[in-house]
């Protein structure tokens, strides 16, 4: 794993621990080479960001039991892969996010300001 250090510049802190999110399943955004989809990025999930994700082919709000994936619901924060909030900035589209629990690896895909503009926690 990467040292788990935020957007910021700070310790990385916990995105969700009920449910337990994370590439690592450890309740944190942490990422590492083993990570190719840079789930870094620690979203405030709603109603309307998860019908969006859904529609754009990413349904994480449907619950697979198989993978020990409960489904994120409305309310609950969650690791996002870093493209697939690239791509909803794009689209117009993106959640609001933690900063302090998002990832400094996600700088490599987006610009801190724009993390900035989504986040709840500064």
């Amino acid at each position: 794993m990467y040292e788990p250090i935020n957007a910021i510049g700070g310790p990385l802190e916990p995105c969700s621990i009920d449910p337990k999110t994370g590439f690592y399943r450890d309740g944190s955004c942490n990422c590492g080479p083993d990570n190719p989809g840079v789930h870094g990025v620690c979203i405030y999930a709603t109603k309307e960001f998860l019908e969006y994700s859904a529609q754009a082919g990413n349904d994480i709000s449907t619950p697979m039991p198989q993978f020990n994936f409960p489904g994120v619901k409305p309310g609950q924060s969650w690791c996002l892969s870093g493209p697939r909030f690239v791509q909803a900035v794009k689209d117009g589209h993106a959640p609001h996010i933690f900063i302090h629990s998002t990832h400094k690896a996600m700088l490599d895909l987006i610009d801190l300001e724009t993390l900035k503009k989504y986040a709840l926690d500064l």
